[in-house]
């Protein structure tokens, strides 16, 4: 069985700190505990491989940071996906959440766009079918501000929440790879319990940009 671990994101240095890239930020995290391979350019992306043990044996992973830009992530998942004969069930796409306060995570399968284009991208090419995580970094609080926002960096203190979280998101893979998303929701908040500050509000305080 293969399974394809999608990010979602903006390539090049310009965007790599941003919220935006998260997904990109959890590709890493997941590939540098999990990889076999080096990360090369296909599928319109860079891909490495990978695999871990499940209890009902091994999965192969496939995990992608698509080139094509955040809101084309479709072009990319759909031609692996194709390449491999997959169902939806068989992606997991990983992405920013604002209706998420910073640090929380929440799986899901199925379901609308709720605005994100890269979402709405991957539907067109796959189907609504596939699985999210959705990796909360909160709301600008205004939604004319929201691009600026998800297109802006993270702040210093949000470390705190973020590198437990992208650790965890590595560490219970395998309850993912098993189909167990409840599961694998509920072990990522265990080995990274969301800050319980907002990081914004404390960096406000702080004077931190």
């Amino acid at each position: 069985m293969t399974l394809i671990l999608a990010g979602q994101g903006n390539p090049g240095p310009k965007y790599e700190k941003n919220r935006h890239n998260v997904g990109f930020m959890a590709m890493d995290a997941i590939a540098r505990r999990w990889a076999t391979s080096p990360w090369r350019a296909r599928f319109q992306g860079l891909a490495c491989e990978g695999q871990v043990e499940t209890p009902d044996g091994p999965v192969k992973l496939l995990m992608l940071k698509p080139q094509t830009f955040y809101n084309e992530s479709g072009r990319s998942v759909g031609e692996a996906v194709r390449f491999f004969k997959l169902k939806p069930a068989d992606v997991i796409v990983f992405h920013d959440e604002i209706d998420l306060a910073p640090g929380r995570f929440r799986m899901k399968t199925g379901g609308g766009a709720a605005g994100n284009n890269g979402i709405r991208s991957i539907t067109a090419q796959v189907g609504a079918d596939f699985r999210r995580a959705r990796i909360g970094v909160g709301h600008p609080g205004d939604k004319d501000a929201v691009m600026h926002y998800v297109l802006g960096d993270f702040h210093k203190v949000d470390r705190v929440w973020l590198d437990p979280m992208l650790d965890a998101l590595a560490d219970a893979l395998p309850f993912a790879a098993a189909g167990d998303d409840e599961r694998y929701q509920a072990e990522v908040m265990r080995l990274a319990p969301a800050a319980k500050a907002d990081p914004r509000k404390q960096a406000r305080d702080d004077g931190e940009a």
